[in-house]
C-alpha cells in the first residue's frame, strides 16, 4: 500500500460516522472510574493527564509567540514545559494557567466530536496530537512513554476491532474529563506542603497577585464543567431521559 493510499483510508475511517450504543459509553466510564480509585492504576493513566496538561502549557505557549524548549514526563507522573520569550504578565498566566484545564478542554472536544459519531476520528486526532507532543519531548523517561503510547494506539486505530476502537475513543474522553478533575483536587492536596509551592497555582499567584487558591478554585470549576458538559455530550439521550 502507498503513503498516498494509506492516508486516504486513515481520512476515511476518520470520517466514518459510528453510532455508538448507551452501553458502549458506560462500560468505558466505568473502567475509568476504578482507575481513579485505585491508587495503581491512577499511576499509570495519568500520564495520559500529564500529556494533556504539558501540551496546553506548549500549545497557549507558542500561540502566545513564545518558543517552546521542550517537555518532559517523569516517571511520578509529573511533568515540565520549558518556554521562553515575552516576560510580560500576561502572556505567562495564560501560559501557567493552559495546563490544569487543557484536559478538561481536551475532554470536551473529545466528547463533541463521539457526540457527533466520530469515534474513530477521535482516536486519529489523538494520536496526531501524541506525534506532536513527541516531538517537544526532551527526556528517555518521557520519550519512552510517547512511543509506548503512540504504538499501542497507533495499532489499535488501524486494525484494531471496531468495538475495542470506539470503547477506547469513549475511555480517552472519560479519562480526560474526570481525570482533569481528580488532578486539581490533586492540587489542592499538594499545596498543603512545601513540594506543592512550585505549583501553577502559585505561579499564577506570584504573576497575577490572586491567591493560588482563588486559582485552584477555578480550575476546579472549569474542570467541573468540562466534565458535565462532556457527559451530557455522550449521555444525552440517558441523561435526557
Amino acid at each position: 500500500m502507498s503513503p498516498v493510499d494509506a492516508l486516504q483510508d486513515i481520512w476515511e475511517d476518520a470520517t466514518t460516522q459510528v453510532v455508538a450504543s448507551t452501553l458502549a459509553a458506560l462500560v468505558p466510564l466505568a473502567v475509568v472510574v476504578v482507575c481513579l480509585l485505585v491508587p495503581q492504576a491512577w499511576h499509570v493513566v495519568r500520564h495520559v493527564v500529564t500529556i494533556a496538561h504539558e501540551a496546553g502549557h506548549a500549545g497557549v505557549a507558542a500561540l502566545l509567540g513564545r518558543q517552546v524548549r521542550g517537555i518532559r514526563l517523569h516517571s511520578d507522573t509529573s511533568g515540565l514545559t520549558t518556554h521562553s520569550g515575552d516576560t510580560k504578565r500576561l502572556p505567562l498566566a495564560l501560559t501557567a494557567f493552559a495546563g490544569y484545564p487543557a484536559p478538561a478542554v481536551l475532554g470536551l472536544g473529545a466528547a463533541a466530536l463521539l457526540g457527533a459519531g466520530y469515534a474513530f476520528g477521535l482516536l486519529w486526532a489523538t494520536l496526531l496530537v501524541l506525534v506532536v507532543v513527541l516531538v517537544f519531548i526532551r527526556n528517555v523517561y518521557g520519550f519512552l512513554v510517547m512511543v509506548v503510547a503512540i504504538g499501542g494506539l497507533g495499532w489499535l486505530a488501524w486494525a484494531g476491532p471496531d468495538p475495542w476502537r470506539v470503547g477506547v475513543a469513549y475511555g480517552v474522553a472519560w479519562l480526560l474529563l474526570l481525570g482533569a478533575v481528580r488532578a486539581v483536587i490533586e492540587l489542592h492536596g499538594s499545596r498543603r506542603g512545601a513540594a506543592g509551592k512550585g505549583s501553577d497555582a502559585d505561579a499564577l499567584a506570584r504573576t497575577t497577585r490572586v491567591p493560588g487558591l482563588v486559582w485552584v478554585a477555578v480550575f476546579w470549576l472549569v474542570t467541573v464543567a468540562c466534565a458535565a458538559g462532556g457527559a451530557w455530550l455522550m449521555l444525552g439521550d440517558v441523561l435526557g431521559g
